[in-house]
């Protein structure tokens, strides 16, 4: 395709301590990227130094325990001057048709549309686990410059678009970390905790945070509807066994073997136990307070050290 018609991407990655993917995660984005930014939380492994072998902008920010206030900083720090702006994790990558699909489909798509999704494929120990309801999993990653932003959530944040319809492309990202089941039960821990802090805000309402318009039909959407419409009201440390029964079974999760099994075990069950136990601790202590609001934010904020999330600045 002819240059002047290719339109310009810039890919913003976060990392910390990333060197084992990042190298992975640029190259695949080379077909297409006209620049690659990574906001980096000042890592004290070699990723900067990947970063730049690559050609990447590096910017460097100190980590606020917030996802989307990292990335939105970057947006806004980053002077990006692309059409399109795409969403990657450095544990991620494109495949080779999605890359082509990107190239080819983007020229091509009328001004109403913009934002992209795709489907994210996941691995576990090398495996893709295909099955258990995680496939196809649809996540908005490609966006027109200044018409999304990262919402602000402790858990589960997406792309908001202020402006414009969405589209679907066929082929697949990829998400396949390479780090140690020690470090995957560590990174799940901690994200047990925004996520029952995302629980408790969903019941006291202490604090405000963006929400996806009910309108929205996309896939996460509708799982967000069912975490806080249905599953946060099942009792807890029934909902984990429901949740596993559901993946493992109905949505034939023992296909994916071994692997799978302990995928459902860890993601499906143990991650979905610990979050119901921190959700047990912390409402043992709010039900002695007198002001149960204000207890749950001040466990969140100040216990469990999780800095509110503010409203997203340019969301429509």
């Amino acid at each position: 395709m002819d240059d002047v018609m290719k339109p310009k991407i810039t890919v913003q990655i976060l990392t910390f301590n990333e060197e084992k993917h990042l190298a992975r995660c640029i190259d695949s984005v080379a077909s297409f990227a006209s620049q690659v930014v990574v906001i980096d939380s000042f890592s004290t492994d070699r990723t900067v130094e990947i970063a730049k072998e690559k050609g990447a902008l590096v910017l460097q920010n100190k980590w606020l325990n917030n996802y989307a206030h990292q990335f939105n900083w970057g947006l806004d720090n980053a002077n990006i001057e692309s059409d399109w702006i795409m969403r990657l994790d450095a544990d991620e990558y494109i495949t080779p048709e999605l890359a082509e699909e990107i190239v080819n489909k983007l020229p091509g798509l009328v001004d109403s549309v913009s934002g992209i999704y795709m489907r994210r494929r996941i691995f576990f120990l090398g495996q893709w686990m295909k099955r258990s309801g995680t496939y196809p999993m649809w996540v908005l990653r490609l966006w027109r410059n200044g018409h999304g932003r990262c919402e602000n959530r402790w858990m589960d944040e997406h792309i908001l678009l202020s402006q414009g319809e969405s589209t679907r492309f066929e082929h697949d990202l990829v998400d396949d970390n390479l780090n140690d089941l020690t470090w995957w039960t560590n990174k799940h821990n901690h994200y047990a905790t925004r996520e029952a802090a995302d629980l408790l805000n969903h019941k006291y309402h202490f604090t405000p945070f963006d929400e996806r318009d009910e309108s929205d039909g996309e896939q996460a959407m509708f799982k967000r509807w069912l975490k806080e419409k249905v599953y946060a009201n099942i009792p807890l440390f029934v909902r984990p066994f429901i949740y596993f029964l559901y993946r493992y079974f109905i949505r034939l999760g023992f296909l994916d073997g071994r692997r799978g099994f302990m995928w459902n075990i860890l993601q499906g069950f143990w991650y979905r136990f610990l979050v119901d136990s921190k959700m047990f601790e912390a409402e043992e202590i709010i039900k002695h307070a007198s002001n149960k609001k204000e207890a749950a934010q001040d466990l969140v904020e100040d216990q469990w050290g999780l800095k509110p999330p503010t409203k997203t600045a340019n969301k429509g």
